[in-house]
């Protein structure tokens, strides 16, 4: 039986939008290990979703808990 996965990958463009920030701040956000990130092939790097959403829930404003 052939494992499932069920991470969710996305570009950086797609995170940049996610998160309302330039490509190279989301590049950046992952040097300094707040989002993780993995590298498939040479050139091509992919945000992990679930390291989205957690940086999104450790920044509320306000009451927004």
């Amino acid at each position: 039986m052939p494992a499932t996965v069920t991470r969710r990958l996305v570009s950086l463009a797609d995170a940049a939008d996610a998160l309302a920030v330039s490509t190279r701040t989301v590049r950046r956000y992952i040097a300094e290990g707040q989002l993780d990130a993995v590298r498939l092939g040479r050139k091509t790097l992919r945000i992990k979703v679930d390291s989205i959403e957690r940086f999104i829930d450790a920044r509320p404003v306000g009451g927004w808990r």
